[in-house]
């Protein structure tokens, strides 16, 4: 016994440090050694009366991770193989299914699908409930526990069901993990009236060096303007978000700022970028999945009127989290420790997340995930200005200059899409075509062919109602065969067209020939 309480001291020295990181130094001596005595009074108690034998360093973790949930969910208590885990998200490259995660009403939630990745393939798409994996309910279980079940050795297979909002029953999809190559663009495009568009679908290492590429080559080939398009971006690396930032603000600018309690939390970021682009009208397009990082660079640019933000209210994900080591012991704390803020003042993380303390939910990395979007009206929101006097809104999130929103996808078509029907005949069609490049593909009536398809595959579905969504179908079946014979580009340019968010962003570019004249058409709309 005496053994073992020696145990119970050396692990209760990790929760005495968990408890001084949380601020309870503020505390006197004597009310931080009370709270501390009454759990291990707790802990002695189980030990010795539990009717059967406990695990005191599970017990201990167990307690640490309750007392993390009772905060936020971006704070996690990580063992040895999370740490490692968390490591490995930062590198560039993992074994997985290219799944960004975060939690929603306690389920682990899909908030964006990496672009050519094998979650990409069979039809999941953000807002898709994960809720179960390999046959084990995903309710309730920290989000480090579905990343470390949803990743694994490469061409190895895992199986989940995943359930839409307008679904009335999960569907089950078999992935093959693949090695995620994680670049930050994957594609750019010129469109006619000499704009250019560059997708930033996420920030990495290489962000910023990835820009200024994309940049120079689109200049070269004629560009006037820019549409960068951060729909779906999850966030990632601070650094990197003011390395984008900087590529379009005057030296000196500030971009961001964070707040905290903790010694050294409170930080000021600047542009340090000698040769910016200043002279280009930009678009910042943003929908409810663009996060954290993301949200830096779109506060940034239309706090400093460098840019019109075009879209939708973005997620609000706007806290920082701190690694904070545990003596002995290979574990750390991942603990929010302060908040961004844009910079005219405006708070980017939405307070979401008070009414739900208690509730087991988590985050998956510390730059990932998001409370749901706002959807308050303007009127109840903080007001802030811009350097040139705009009025601009916090309460979290970024609120665009121009809301617009996407096309609501109806059936038959969002269940064609949902069950990855179109991904299936894009593969069959090919094959059965050897030697069939795009340009023939994309000159080629393909409706008859995906409707007999459809009848092959029984999907139920009556002529009118097909004929309905003919005009989106037949896109997108030209858009999965461009993905198979040309790639992501390839689709992109196919379904640009039905694409209402971008379209107004590229007609805006057009409509302005230097920065100041998209601010006065805002003020049109």
């Amino acid at each position: 016994m005496i053994r073992r309480r020696l145990g119970f001291g050396a692990l209760l020295v990790v929760l005495f440090v968990a408890g001084w990181v949380f601020g309870w130094s503020r505390a006197t001596a004597r009310d931080r050694y009370e709270k501390l005595d009454l759990f291990v009074d707790a802990l002695s108690k189980v030990e010795s009366y539990y009717v059967d034998p406990v695990d005191p360093q599970k017990l201990v973790t167990g307690a640490i991770n309750g007392m993390m949930k009772r905060l936020d969910p971006f704070s996690n208590y990580l063992d040895a193989k999370s740490f490692d885990e968390l490591t490995v998200q930062t590198q560039g490259q993992f074994g997985g299914l290219g799944i960004v995660v975060s939690v929603r009403d306690n389920w682990p939630t899909v908030i964006s699908v990496l672009e050519g990745t094998p979650a990409a393939s069979v039809g999941v798409l953000p807002g898709d409930r994960i809720v179960e994996i390999e046959g084990k309910t995903t309710r309730g279980i920290a989000i480090d526990e579905v990343v470390s079940k949803l990743r694994g050795p490469e061409d190895t297979k895992v199986t989940i069901q995943v359930q839409g909002e307008e679904e009335s029953a999960p569907r089950t999809v078999t992935m093959t993990r693949k090695i995620i190559h994680v670049k930050s663009i994957p594609y750019t495009n010129l469109f006619p009236g000499n704009v250019g568009y560059i997708r930033l679908s996420s920030f990495s290492a290489t962000s910023g060096d990835e820009l200024t590429a994309a940049l120079n080559t689109l200049q070269s080939e004629g560009a006037k303007g820019i549409v960068l398009d951060l729909r779906g971006n999850p966030g990632g690396l601070l650094s990197e978000a003011v390395d984008v930032s900087e590529r379009f603000l005057p030296k000196g600018s500030e971009v961001v700022s964070t707040r905290g309690r903790a010694p050294n939390s409170d930080q000021t970021f600047y542009a340090e970028e000698t040769r910016p682009n200043l002279s280009q009208p930009i678009v910042v397009l943003v929908d409810e999945y663009t996060a954290s990082a993301a949200e830096i660079v779109s506060g940034a640019l239309q706090d400093h009127d460098r840019a019109l933000v075009v879209g939708e209210q973005t997620f609000g994900k706007g806290s920082v989290q701190s690694l904070l080591n545990l003596p002995g012991s290979k574990a750390a704390l991942k603990l929010t420790t302060a908040k961004y803020y844009t910079p005219s003042g405006r708070s980017i993380h939405k307070d979401a997340y008070n009414a739900h303390l208690g509730e087991e939910v988590a985050d998956d990395e510390d730059d990932d995930g998001a409370p749901p979007a706002d959807t308050t009206s303007n009127a109840s929101r903080p007001k802030f200005k811009t350097d040139a006097g705009r009025t601009v809104y916090g309460g979290g999130g970024i609120t665009p200059d121009i809301v617009v929103h996407p096309d609501t996808l109806a059936n038959p078509a969002y269940a064609i899409e949902r069950q990855a029907l179109l991904f299936q005949f894009a593969n069959h069609y090919v094959a059965q075509h050897p030697g069939l490049t795009l340009d023939q593909a994309q000159a080629t009536a393909l409706w008859s062919a995906f409707t007999s398809y459809l009848s092959e595959q029984k999907f139920k579905v009556s002529a009118d109602s097909l004929d309905m969504q003919k005009t989106y179908l037949d896109m997108a079946a030209h858009r999965e065969i461009a993905r198979r014979l040309g790639g992501e580009q390839a689709a992109f340019r196919v379904s640009a067209d039905q694409d209402v968010m971008l379209q107004k962003s590229l007609d805006l570019v057009r409509r302005a020939r230097a920065p100041r004249e998209l601010l006065k058409l805002s003020m049109l709309h």
